[in-house]
């Protein structure tokens, strides 16, 4: 069966289809070859259940603040600020592009929002600095993925809801991975400005610094509402992702001006557009993940891989590479919703901790979404700036092979993870 599924949907992906057709078409063949017993009404109902599921209402919401503030000022004025402190140092300007899509992604928690906010203005500055074209892009790509595990990540929105775990412990321990990517790429970038020549600009003086700092210091109320309203208990992470909403109209509308209320309607429609495409990711890979557990595909296939009596380790091992290889040619969103279910029983039996999980496999979305042949941002890339694929992924493998080093970090030591989670929960 699992080798009939496979076919299927590699035949549908390289006949063009989308991603939500092969998903859905593989499940179908199979109840009707395998169980034509079974009402075809019964995947209906379980992708209903998969999208009318509360906590899932997030999503659309960061997705429009996300929206709001890419058309605004928000993402020119973080950059400002971080330019005004780094941009003298070897490899300022790249690590200005890691920090600020840092910075973008726990405002908005979508890559590829960051790739288009961040990138769009860090491109040329990058280019005229003397870095290289598929340097500058294979950089964007990958900082703004680091929106994946700095809260409000959408992908452990959706692992939350498949799992059954708290966003908001989720949310806390994705800070301090999020935070080591960023300071490995940084450390990356610094190196390598260092090994081709990049000349260094300028350094700021305080006044300059100050006066970026007045500008751009509202933009951190955003990770302020998110972090510390949920934390706090004044907020759940639906709550956060509507305030969240009306923060970023008050800014970009009354503060800094930058769009009028007549585009807010164009944007909730755009927002429309995306979310309806990532709840039929989801729901079809509810409908999937259903079919292959109810056929006991699973039981048939982890004992071969992981033996009889696997360890803590190696069940980790085994579930990062499911994740890595998925992500490569599958949305993140599809491989959460359809892997998870199958995994986290056997994760718990052996003892894994489900938060630490959850960012392992947030980390694992984030890399495949930069990871050839199939992540979203290289596309979104090649959109964006009209550059060909193998210009763009042609200098990802450092970056990816940094978040491969973060991964086994928190294989062995998963406490990193979950050390800000303990001490907020005394």
């Amino acid at each position: 069966m699992l080798t009939i599924m496979i076919i299927i949907m590699l035949g549908l992906l390289m006949l063009s289809y989308p991603m939500m057709v092969p998903i859905i078409v593989a499940p179908i063949v199979i109840m009707m070859a395998y169980f034509p017993a079974l009402p075809p009404t019964l995947l209906i109902q379980q992708m209903i259940s998969g999208v009318r599921i509360m906590s899932l209402i997030a999503i659309p919401m960061f997705i429009f603040a996300a929206a709001i503030m890419t058309r605004g000022e928000t993402s020119n004025r973080l950059i400002d600020i971080v330019l005004s402190f780094v941009k003298h140092v070897h490899g300022g300007l790249a690590i200005a592009t890691n920090a600020v899509c840092t910075m973008f992604g726990a405002i908005c928690g979508s890559t590829q929002a960051t790739v288009v906010a961040i990138g769009q203005p860090m491109y040329p500055k990058l280019m005229e600095a003397g870095y290289s074209s598929s340097f500058s892009l294979g950089l964007i790509i990958n900082a703004s993925d680091i929106a994946l595990l700095i809260p409000p990540s959408i992908g452990m929105i959706v692992y939350g809801v498949v799992s059954g775990n708290s966003v908001g412990d989720l949310f806390i321990a994705g800070i301090i991975p999020g935070v080591m990517v960023f300071l490995l790429f940084s450390a990356y970038s610094y190196f390598y400005s260092k090994h081709i020549h990049i000349s260094l600009q300028p350094k700021a003086s305080w006044k300059e610094r100050i006066r970026t700092m007045k500008r751009a210091l509202v933009c951190f109320g955003f990770p302020v509402i998110i972090i510390g309203g949920i934390y706090s208990g004044f907020f759940s992470p639906n709550e956060a992702a509507g305030a969240s909403i009306f923060y970023a109209i008050i800014l970009e509308v009354f503060v800094f001006k930058a769009i009028k209320i007549k585009d807010i309607p164009d944007i909730a429609l755009e927002t429309g557009v995306i979310t309806a495409v990532v709840f039929i990711l989801i729901a079809t890979g509810k409908a999937f993940s259903w079919v292959i557990t109810f056929a006991r595909i699973p039981n048939q296939v982890l004992p071969v891989i992981l033996g009889s009596d696997p360890s803590m380790i190696e069940v980790l091992l085994v579930i990062n590479a499911a994740f890595f290889i998925g992500c490569m040619f599958v949305d993140n969103i599809v491989v959460i919703m359809v892997l998870t279910p199958i995994i986290y029983p056997t994760a718990m039996s052996v003892g894994i901790n489900p938060i630490a999980l959850g960012v392992m496999i947030s980390l694992q979305a984030a890399m495949g979404s930069a990871t050839p042949p199939l992540g979203c941002d290289i596309f979104t890339a090649m959109a964006i700036f009209r550059r060909p694929y193998l210009e763009i992924i042609r200098c990802v493998g450092p970056f990816t092979l940094i978040e491969v080093v973060v991964i086994f970090i928190l294989i062995f030591f998963p406490q990193v993870a979950l050390f800000l989670g303990n001490i907020a929960g005394g």
